[in-house]
């Protein structure tokens, strides 16, 4: 072999070394550099999913609420929501009638002065519950009231007459004077509810005519008391509630009703209170059928019992005590007499007098009942029929 051809020979075999190794390189780089590009597509496809699936189970849960998910709702329930306006006439001083007997004009002549009649403006708020008109609202928005009209979104006025109100749950129905045909609310769940749950309350405070408010459920089951009216039951919450506020609905994330706003507690801010729409939702028929809620009634006036008056009774700590009968009542006919002592309904207990009033509201009129007495340390059973309440 030619000497010269030997260095020759070997540099092509390290050119060709080098070239191996240098495509060996770009090739392990190649792989490494596609991998990482794939994995961080990947990561960036998968994200977009993951977001897009939670912000679709919050919004399938009612959990996640935005400005424009409330616009919506309110857009689209407003037209529904009615502001109502209600007056009150009454007489300044005197009757009529004495101005218009002879014998007190002989008197007094013709030139005397009259009455001057003195009206009392009220509003509140309500919303459409069917196509043909029927408003719920509370009762204490329209008792007394002389004169009943309704606005729709400011575009419409209508007069409007009671079908049926009960004092006891305030709630009140009404009926628009017209053919025209309506799209009504959504009646939701109550009993659905859970705190902290979003909710969206429109109404007419101060005669701010639609206006919206958002807060959440604070509590429920709530117990109070205004003047003479006693609500058992109530949702709080801290979407502001002012007066003109009553009788609006109170809406879900869904769009539906699930309370009847009703009172604020003045002393406090954040706090107000709704009727569940499901204890509408259950007298509904009635009011608009009959006008009124029937209940079943005995007639007694009752007592609470303590260890003071058990002791002047003689008897144990317990039951309920009849301090009063009603004349011509069911719990006269049944016999029931003043200190008597009630054990017993049925044969359930009567720790108190909620504990009665829990078992008769599912009564009915006409129906029989068992009452366990105690009367001069004697135990009297004493069939009673409830009748309908006056």
């Amino acid at each position: 072999m030619n000497e010269n051809s030997r260095p020759e020979k070997n540099l092509k075999i390290f050119l060709l070394f080098l070239l191996v190794v240098f495509a060996g390189s770009l090739l392990v780089y190649k792989n490494y550099y596609a991998a990482d590009l794939q994995k961080d597509k990947t990561e960036q496809k998968e994200e977009p999913v993951e977001k897009s699936q939670a912000k679709e189970e919050n919004l399938q849960s009612g959990i996640s609420v935005g400005p424009s998910n409330i616009a919506n709702i309110v857009a689209k329930v407003s037209p529904a929501v009615v502001n109502i306006e209600t007056s009150i006439v009454s007489k300044a001083y005197g009757n009529d009638y004495l101005f218009n007997d002879p014998f007190f004009r002989e008197f007094f002549g013709d030139n005397i002065t009259r009455p001057k009649e003195n009206i009392q403006n009220g509003i509140g708020t309500g919303f459409i519950i069917s196509e043909n008109g029927y408003i719920l609202t509370n009762q204490h928005v329209i008792e007394d009231a002389d004169k009943i009209s309704v606005n729709l979104s400011g575009e419409k006025k209508y007069e409007a007459e009671v079908v049926g109100q009960d004092y006891e749950l305030d709630l009140a129905v009404l009926k628009i004077n017209t053919d025209e045909k309506f799209e009504p609310l959504k009646i939701g769940d109550s009993e659905q509810l859970r705190v902290g749950e979003w909710v969206i309350a429109i109404g007419n405070p101060y005669g701010l005519d639609h206006t919206v408010t958002a807060g959440v459920i604070s509590a429920k089951g709530r117990p109070i008391q205004i003047q003479n009216r006693v609500y058992k039951n109530l949702i709080q919450t801290d979407a502001a509630i002012n007066p003109g506020n009553s009788g609006g609905p109170l809406l879900n994330t869904s769009g539906e009703v699930i309370a009847i706003n009703t009172a604020v507690n003045a002393e406090a801010q954040g706090i107000g209170f709704a009727i569940p729409i499901n204890t509408a939702r259950d007298v509904l028929d009635e009011l608009i059928e009959k006008g009124k809620v029937i209940r079943p009634y005995m007639g007694v006036y009752l007592q609470s019992m303590n260890e003071e008056r058990a002791q002047y009774l003689g008897v144990k700590p317990e039951g309920i005590i009849v301090v009063g009968i009603e004349e011509g009542s069911p719990a006269e006919e049944a016999g029931l007499e003043i200190y008597d002592v009630i054990i017993s309904l049925d044969k359930v207990k009567l720790e108190s007098y909620e504990k009665l009033q829990d078992i008769l509201k599912d009564k009915h009129v006409g129906d029989k009942i068992v009452l366990e007495v105690l009367r001069n340390g004697k135990q009297l059973i004493l069939p009673l029929v409830l009748a309908e309440k006056p």
